[in-house]
C-alpha cells in the first residue's frame, strides 16, 4: 500500500496528445563555425598586412624631399583612428567606455608619454631604413623586461637573456653594416651627409626605445587603476593627443608657405595625403587584426605571429625602398628575426612554468591584454 501510494505521489500526470501537438524537440548542438571569420590564416595575414602598410606609408610620407611636420602627421593620424573607432562603435562592432573628465586627467600622463614615443619613432624612422629601424625597435623588448624585473617583480629566464644577446647583435650589425655603406661613400659630400643622417637617426632611436618602454611600463600601472581596456586606451590615448598635437604643430613647426610647399610638392601631393590617410587607418586595423587573430587562435600564436611579422616588415624596406641590400644588412636582419622567435618561445615557456600546478578548465590561456582585447569587442 505504502508503495503504491509513493508511486502515485510522483505520477505525473501528461495532457494527452492530438494531432496538432507537435513532437518534442530533441536539442542538437549546431556545429563549429568554418567560415572566413573563424579560419586563423586570414587573421593572421590580415595583422602583418597592416603592420607592413602601416610602417611602410609612414616611411613613404617621412622619407619625401624635407619633409618636417611630425606633429601634423601625428594630429591627422589620431583624428582618422578617432573617427574610424567612433563609426566602428556606432555600428556595434566594437564597444568602449564614453568620454570622463575624470579618466582624461588620470591618463592624460599615458598621452604624453605615447606622443612622445610616437614622435620618436617618426623621426627615427626619417633617417634610417626600416630595416635597421625594426631591428633597433627589438632593443626596447630589453628595456620593458627588466623595467618589469624592477617595478613589477618579474623575472628574465635564460632563454630570454640569450634572446637579449641576439637583439643586440643584430642591432651592432646593423649598425656597422650603414656606417660601413656610408663610409664607402665619405668622399663626397653625399657620403657625409648620410653618415650625419645615420648618427641622427641612431640618436633618435635611442630615444625611441627609452619613450617606449616609459610608456608601456607606465600605461600598465595606469591600466590597473582605470580598468582599461584595449580599445578605452584607444579612444583615450587618440584623443587627448590631438589637442597637443596641434598645438606643438601651430608652433613649433614651420607653416610659412614655402615650407608647405616643401613637404606637398604639387607633383605627390594628392599621394602624400592619401598616404598620411592609409597610416591613420592602419593603426586601427592593427588593433582589429590583433583582437581578431587572438579570438580564433591562441595567444601563443599570437605572440609568435608578432615575431615572425618581424621579417617581412624588415624585407619591405628592401623592397619599396632604396635600403641597402649588404651580406651585413641581410645577416642583421636573419639575428634580429631567430632573436624574435627565441624570445616568443622563451615567453610560452615562462607562461607554462606559471600554469602549472593551477586548476586546469576548458578555456585557453590568455594573456590580459588578450582578454581585454576580446572584451572590446563585446557588445
Amino acid at each position: 500500500m505504502s508503495d503504491d501510494k509513493k508511486r502515485e505521489d510522483y505520477t505525473i500526470q501528461m495532457p494527452p496528445r492530438t494531432g496538432n501537438t507537435p513532437p518534442p524537440k530533441i536539442f542538437t548542438p549546431a556545429p563549429p563555425s568554418s567560415g572566413v571569420g573563424n579560419n586563423p590564416i586570414f587573421p593572421i595575414l590580415s595583422y602583418c598586412a597592416s603592420s607592413i602598410l602601416m610602417t611602410v606609408t609612414n616611411k613613404y610620407v617621412l622619407s619625401g624631399t624635407g619633409f618636417n611636420l611630425n606633429f601634423f602627421l601625428l594630429a591627422v593620424q589620431s583624428v582618422i583612428c578617432i573617427v574610424a573607432i567612433q563609426m566602428c562603435k556606432s555600428a556595434n562592432i566594437i564597444s568602449y567606455r564614453d568620454f570622463s573628465s575624470d579618466e582624461a586627467k588620470k591618463w592624460f600622463p599615458i598621452s604624453l608619454l605615447l606622443i612622445g614615443m610616437i614622435y620618436t619613432s617618426t623621426k627615427a624612422l626619417q633617417f634610417l631604413s626600416i630595416p635597421v629601424y625594426t631591428i633597433f625597435k627589438n632593443l626596447t623588448i630589453i628595456m620593458i623586461a627588466y623595467g618589469e624585473v624592477l617595478w613589477f617583480g618579474g623575472s628574465v629566464t635564460g632563454m630570454a637573456l640569450f634572446s637579449f644577446g641576439l637583439m643586440v647583435l643584430s642591432s651592432v650589425i646593423a649598425a656597422y653594416g650603414d656606417i660601413q655603406h656610408a663610409l664607402a661613400n665619405i668622399k663626397g659630400v653625399d657620403g657625409s651627409d648620410k653618415l650625419s643622417t645615420l648618427n641622427s637617426g641612431y640618436i633618435w632611436m635611442l630615444f625611441n626605445c627609452f619613450c617606449t618602454a616609459t610608456y608601456v611600463l607606465g600605461m600598465r600601472k595606469r591600466i590597473k587603476l582605470t580598468n582599461f581596456k584595449d580599445f578605452d586606451t584607444m579612444f583615450y590615448n587618440n584623443l587627448l593627443s590631438i589637442p597637443i598635437l596641434l598645438v606643438c604643430s601651430i608652433f613649433v613647426e614651420d607653416w610659412s608657405q614655402a615650407n608647405i610647399q616643401k613637404n606637398f610638392p604639387l607633383e605627390n601631393r594628392n599621394s602624400l595625403l592619401i598616404a598620411m590617410v592609409f597610416s591613420g587607418l592602419s593603426t586601427v586595423f592593427i588593433s582589429y587584426s590583433s583582437a581578431w587573430c587572438v579570438r580564433v587562435t591562441t595567444s601563443t600564436t599570437y605572440s609568435m605571429v608578432g615575431a615572425l611579422n618581424k621579417l617581412p616588415i624588415a624585407v619591405s624596406g628592401l623592397v619599396f625602398f632604396d635600403a641597402p641590400v649588404t651580406l651585413a644588412s641581410v645577416s642583421a636582419i636573419a639575428v634580429g628575426f631567430v632573436s624574435g622567435i627565441v624570445y616568443a618561445l622563451a615567453k610560452v615557456k615562462q607562461s607554462a612554468k606559471q600554469t602549472m600546478g593551477l586548476p586546469t578548465s576548458n578555456l585557453p590561456a590568455m594573456s590580459a591584454s588578450s582578454q581585454s582585447m576580446r572584451d572590446g569587442f563585446k557588445n
